[in-house]
């Protein structure tokens, strides 16, 4: 799958020409908050992080976000079944985090090899937790200092969202 629409976004692959965009949200300090790594300190950092994003392995579920015709952030499976986004703080509070999300947990589910989806998040990122409540998953451990972003440990919840039930 190369393309998702939703009401208000574009979901597609990564391209090369996505480095500025895409730089902007993982530089930015607010949006990488809770993110797995630090902030990014310069552009070859974010090309390497999109050159991973465009190969992606096949079965990846992964894509930019477009919104008003331009790139605010990622969302999607890079490998199944793990979820993960992050949007520009510019777009914070319109529903789009919630809009691509959910637009990739059914393209997900569509696959039918794909039973459970998972999310791991920073106990602190509330809008994330609510989020991933609002498409249902449930919580289903926890997990002390499991990664160091630069000199924090940070904590994890752990959730899975099961197949829902066929009609």
């Amino acid at each position: 799958m190369d393309e998702i629409l939703t009401s208000r976004l574009r979901l597609r692959r990564a391209r090369p020409d996505d480095l500025a965009a895409m730089h902007a949200v993982l530089s930015h300090p607010a949006a990488m908050r809770y993110w797995s790594t630090l902030p990014h300190s310069d552009l070859e950092q974010t090309r390497g992080w999109l050159a991973g994003m465009i190969h992606a392995p096949d079965d990846s579920l992964d894509f930019v976000v477009e919104y008003e015709g331009r790139v605010v952030g990622k969302a999607g499976m890079w490998r199944l079944p793990e979820i993960g986004f992050i949007l520009h703080p510019d777009v914070w509070g319109l529903g789009l985090g919630h809009e691509a999300a959910d637009a990739v947990v059914r393209a997900a589910f569509a696959r039918p090899e794909v039973s459970e989806l998972t999310a791991d998040v920073d106990p602190r990122n509330a809008a994330s937790r609510a989020l991933l409540d609002r498409l249902g998953f449930v919580e289903t451990g926890r997990a002390e200092r499991t990664f160091l972003l630069g000199d924090e440990w940070c904590d994890s919840i752990f959730l899975a969202l099961k197949r829902p039930p066929a009609p």
